[in-house]
């Protein structure tokens, strides 16, 4: 079973900076696990920022969905992030909460079953205003739903408030 410290927070609040510091100190060559498509021209300026604070001792795996087809067994994975990991199973599920919901538990189910340390980033997006878009509420309720259930699974918790981390399991 995978060793898990769940790290979330609002956009912007420094988890993924956090995430790899935490990485970086278990293991001089982790495994990070980039979930984001280049959706648009600031999202790919947002994915290369992570990039270039990544040294080349990094271990890139590009996974859009699939995160438990890969091999992890004995690495240090930054999982990076849920949020948009979740997004793309949502868009791949028409949009569908139930169909989201249970594609992504079985992903979970299957990643954890491997042998490694899991370094998990994940937003907190229901901590805003309700949207009065059906589809944001849907997405806002299932990631709620995804976060409870990784956050039961880990040993660990930390959430990042304005770059400082508050532990809040473990």
């Amino acid at each position: 079973m995978a060793k898990i410290h769940m790290i979330t927070g609002g956009q912007r609040s420094g988890k993924s900076v956090y995430a790899e510091k935490i990485a970086l100190s278990l293991s001089n060559t982790p495994y990070y696990l980039a979930t984001s498509k280049k959706w648009d021209e600031e999202h790919t300026k947002r994915i290369d920022l992570h990039q270039k604070r990544r040294t080349n001792n990094w271990i890139t795996i590009e996974e859009e969905i699939d995160l438990h087809l890969h091999q992890l067994k004995n690495k240090v994975i930054l999982l990076d992030c849920v949020t948009l990991w979740l997004t793309n199973i949502f868009d791949k599920m028409n949009y569908d909460k139930e169909k989201t919901f249970d594609k992504a538990v079985a992903i979970w189910e299957q990643l954890i079953l491997q042998d490694c340390t899991l370094i998990v980033v994940a937003n907190e997006i229901g901590l805003g205003g309700i949207s009065m878009h059906k589809g944001t509420r849907h997405f806002t309720d299932v990631h709620g739903l995804i976060n409870q259930r990784i956050a039961k699974d880990a040993q660990q918790v930390t959430f990042i408030v304005a770059g400082l981390p508050l532990i809040v399991k473990g």
